[in-house]
């Protein structure tokens, strides 16, 4: 027979039964316990006076039992690992993992299991249970947010890849947004905000985040540092951030429920999709399936309690949609440029070195220098590689020769003069080499000496067959543009030899060579 004392309610309702005259084997039957533990408890009845009288309520009558008939403590095996408890103790203090605990036994011939070490130590240092207060908040007044990885979905090519679902729960109401995404970048976090606040019709006062990278770039209880699109899109629609305090999804165990709702239910056992069949049904199960079934904690339908009191309590939406921008600082290259997701955008030159920050919309691209001042503005590109630049954001000493050509060499060497305009066209009628730069400085010669001199130094290089860069400019340094002009004496060409062919060239024998 076993000597485990019975629960206080079980002796309660025995005594009960003995006191109205039943017998052992009555009693035995009826409360499914052995006879001979009936008779036990009815001899200790009678010994403490509990069959006459009123019957003890129930913390009299536990305090009788724990005098009278204490719980044995059952035999306990020693442990292996109580010869090592100060040691033990010695590296709790010192916040050592039990699994590092255990390793360090073993090294001084611990030869127990880890079980053992675990069970000591959680003698040795109890873990604390926190309590939680459930957190309410009136209609209107906040919605949780966060993503979870639901399984594979798939893209417009057909290929399966990992998908999230973005859900939002409104705190009062518990009725809930979900799209589903491939990734949890800046733009999708916004344009899932934007999609939400549509689908909701209004806007709740705050909302409670986790700190992932796309809200919260330094995840900082006390200051935590908000992504810069993020706030401009909380101050567009007029709602406040409220970040949860790092590692506690507690915090916000409306949305973590809703994404484990949306996993289960709408994701559970279906055959693969693509990603917009799966975000049409979801929408659509949000305001049927889900948004009508009674919730388990308000014992509400979640649509129906929006409808009728949530939706009201909303901030309206702002007359236009947020263009979701997105901030990322860049650095200033000595191009000129940035880069921002593959494409090039220029700054002024004056910039070179310095981070900047860049704010993309959906249709243009503003840069920022770290006072927030604007230093530019461009049209967003449409794929990776393009170079929106404006021409201004070059130093000007640069500019002719990055928009010098060919024809427009010639069209400015015909407004300074003919000669000009000659002298050009023989530079660049170079058939091996392209001389376009020694054109291009060539015409720069005029802001120092003016068309005229350029014009008459280009027709003196040309009297001397000699159109050059540096025949012209070493002219017009020494002045001699205006010397008088050479007379030009063409020379016939010799057609026929003064000596004899046999005295220019030898002969085939050994004789001497002319020279």
């Amino acid at each position: 027979m076993s000597e485990r004392r019975l629960k206080l309610m079980e002796i309660r309702e025995m005594v009960r039964h003995i006191r109205e005259g039943r017998s052992d084997r009555q009693i035995g039957k009826d409360l499914e316990v052995d006879r001979r533990t009936v008779k036990r408890y009815r001899q200790w009845a009678q010994e403490q006076g509990l069959l006459e009288g009123n019957l003890p309520d129930h913390e009299s009558l536990l305090k009788i039992l724990d005098l009278t008939m204490p719980d044995k403590v059952p035999p306990q095996n020693s442990s292996k690992a109580d010869p090592y408890r100060m040691r033990i103790k010695e590296l709790l203090k010192e916040k050592v993992k039990v699994s590092a605990i255990f390793d360090r036994l073993k090294e001084q011939g611990y030869q127990g299991s880890y079980a053992s070490v675990l069970r000591l130590a959680r003698q040795l240092e109890p873990k604390l249970v926190e309590a939680y207060t459930r957190k309410e908040c009136q209609p209107g007044e906040e919605a949780e947010v966060d993503f979870g990885y639901v399984g594979m979905l798939q893209d417009d090519e057909g290929n399966l890849r990992k998908a999230w679902a973005f859900v939002i729960v409104l705190g009062w109401s518990r009725y809930a947004y979900v799209e589903f995404v491939f990734d949890q970048k800046v733009e999708t976090w916004l344009r899932c905000h934007r999609n939400a606040l549509e689908f909701f019709g209004g806007v709740p006062g705050r909302l409670v985040i986790d700190n992932l990278k796309s809200g919260i770039t330094q995840a900082i209880w006390d200051d935590p540092q908000v992504q810069m699109g993020y706030r401009e899109c909380a101050e567009h629609y007029g709602f406040l951030i409220l970040p949860c305090r790092p590692a506690t999804p507690e915090h916000k165990g409306k949305v973590e429920g809703g994404v484990g709702y949306v996993q289960g239910r709408f994701m559970g056992g279906k055959a693969p999709m693509s990603l917009k069949q799966a975000n049409r049904d979801v929408r659509k199960w949000c305001q049927e399936e889900a948004g009508m079934r009674i919730h388990g904690t308000t014992k509400e339908q979640p649509r129906r309690q929006f409808d009728d009191v949530e939706k009201k309590r909303l901030k309206p939406l702002p007359e236009t949609a947020y263009d979701l921008a997105i901030w990322k600082k860049a650095k200033l290259h000595h191009d000129c440029h940035i880069v921002f997701e593959g494409s090039y955008y220029s700054a002024p030159f004056r910039m070179v070195g310095q981070s900047l920050w860049v704010c993309a919309g959906t249709r243009q691209v503003r840069l920022f220098n770290e006072k927030y001042e604007l230093v530019a503005t461009h049209e967003r590109a449409n794929k990776p590689g393009t170079r929106q630049t404006h021409r201004d954001h070059y130093p000007p000493e640069k500019l002719p020769g990055l928009e010098r050509t060919r024809e427009g060499c010639l069209e400015l060497a015909a407004t300074l003069g003919p000669a000009v305009r000659q002298t050009v066209e023989q530079i660049l009628a170079d058939p091996v080499l392209d001389r376009i730069h020694q054109a291009g400085r060539l015409l720069r010669l005029n802001e120092k000496y003016g068309n005229q001199r350029l014009n008459d130094a280009c027709q003196r290089a040309l009297n001397y067959a000699d159109p050059a860069y540096k025949t012209v400019k070493g002219i017009l340094k020494q002045n001699l543009e205006q010397e008088d002009q050479p007379i030009s004496v063409q020379i016939p060409v010799a057609r026929t030899f003064s000596r004899q062919l046999e005295e220019l060239v030898g002969t085939l024998a050994e004789s001497p060579t002319w020279n």
